[in-house]
């Protein structure tokens, strides 16, 4: 069966943990949220949340996938009994839910690029709105959103080896020099510096206190790490007891953050360069795709060249993110039932369409579908698994550790988070998002 897969090495699992980590929520979330103000404030609050919270999370979630050797849905129940049967439906509700919106923007993607390619990009504002509307609006959003999961399907049906690390071993590497030879380009635009400074390093004091501000840095950390969804136990569920898992969350989390903060750097000195401000923060969730094919348009042929590349790695990231929300259905569908992995597959791909249809109809309905799936569940399956393994069952956690040549310091630190840092943080932060939603709508 799939589940007895193991990966070929610690590598292949930390370019595929990245992989799942590295996706539109760096290139898309974080451009997005940014732009909603907070600037370092934010960024200083991403940054806290993601080492000293999302980090201890993330260990524990690869620790619970490894030890158990099950599935999102079944490892709870493995690790600390029945009682935990309902954490597991959590990892299945929030991670399909999560894939049924995120395949809507692969569609997106996947039309801007190609009309980057066959039409070129549109010539002022008026065309860029009517050009997203396009792209988010037709047939053309539920034919984008369905080849995205046939091309989804078609990997994890592979496998483990020959699908899911074969792909992110090739994908993960050009997604780095794609970023950073678009991020240094970007930095030589007149605009660079003030973009940098509005969006990233303005600091406002009183942001700090902002309920929107401290949800987009929750919901940004945790979206874009990817913990408290299934994921990384899914993965984690094939690795063998040699595996650091502690440097593997850290190469995990450091790469992840490295794209989040470049892909901002490659974002906003276009939007200042081409006087696109006004934009990003009125049409949030359209930024990346009206901003920047409109600030590239006025470049001629570089500007194209350009919007291609950057649209190429979003596509790719996004790629190796939803293969890993989708392993979660399907390894949990293995396990519990038994079927085999192409049958798994197809039904939780139709399971994930169907789902998606409302946000494809409608990106009012994808920006709750985020905010709820992407944030709210997000969020809370972190706060489960900071309880389930810094309380319920520490000890098990301290084993697994050693058992992999942990230092005890980092064992006693880790421990510490989990119990007495992470739950009351994490609690924080979900009552701040649920008001500041609630305040919203």
């Amino acid at each position: 069966m799939a589940m007895k897969e193991k990966w070929r090495s610690g590598m292949g699992f930390v370019l595929a943990a990245a992989g799942s980590a590295v996706g539109l929520g760096n290139l898309w979330g974080f451009a997005y949220r940014a732009s909603q103000g907070g600037g370092a404030a934010f960024l200083l609050l991403y940054v806290i949340i993601v080492a000293l919270i999302c980090l201890p999370v993330l260990v524990a979630e690869m620790i619970l996938g490894r030890s158990t050797g099950k599935s999102p849905l079944l490892a709870p129940i493995s690790f600390a009994g029945k009682a935990w049967k309902p954490m597991g439906f959590l990892f299945v509700i929030a991670s399909c839910g999560i894939l049924s919106f995120y395949a809507v923007l692969m569609g997106w993607t996947a039309n801007t690029l190609i009309n980057s390619i066959a039409y070129g990009l549109p010539a002022d504002m008026a065309s860029a709105e009517r050009f997203f509307k396009g792209i988010s609006t037709g047939e053309s959003v539920l034919l984008g959103q369905l080849l995205s999961l046939i091309l989804t399907g078609l990997v994890v049906t592979a496998g483990v080896r020959s699908g899911i690390e074969r792909l992110t071993r090739w994908c993960m590497p050009l997604l780095f020099l794609l970023l950073l030879a678009l991020a240094g380009w970007s930095a030589t635009l007149p605009g660079a510096f003030e973009g940098y400074k509005t969006f990233l390093f303005h600091w406002d004091t009183q942001e700090l206190l902002n309920p929107t501000t401290v949800r987009n840095a929750f919901t940004q950390a945790f979206f874009s790490i990817g913990t408290g969804i299934g994921c990384i136990l899914a993965y984690s569920a094939y690795l063998d007891a040699r595996n650091p898992i502690p440097r593997q969350a850290f190469s995990v989390v450091g790469m992840d953050t490295s794209v989040g903060l470049l892909a901002g750097m490659i974002t906003f000195p276009i939007v200042i360069s081409f006087g696109l401000k006004d934009v990003v923060t009125s049409e949030t969730v359209g930024t990346l795709f009206i901003s920047l094919p409109t600030g590239l348009s006025s470049l001629g042929l570089t500007g194209r060249i350009v919007a291609i590349f950057f649209f190429l790695l979003a596509y790719i990231a996004a790629i190796t993110s939803s293969i890993s929300l989708l392993e979660v259905p399907v390894a949990s569908l293995i396990d519990r039932f038994g079927w085999s992995r192409s049958r798994s597959v197809i039904a939780s791909s139709c399971l994930v369409f169907l789902t998606g249809l409302p946000a494809a109809l409608n990106s009012k309905v994808l920006g709750r579908m985020d905010a709820i799936f992407g944030g709210v569940l997000l969020i809370f399956g972190g706060l489960l698994l900071s309880i389930l393994v810094g309380w319920v069952a520490p000890r098990s956690f301290d084993i697994d550790l050693s058992e992999c040549n942990t230092p005890k310091p980092l064992r006693i630190s880790l421990r510490f988070m989990l119990r007495w840092v992470s739950p009351p943080v994490i609690c924080f932060g979900l009552i701040i998002s649920l008001y500041d939603l609630i305040q919203g709508w």
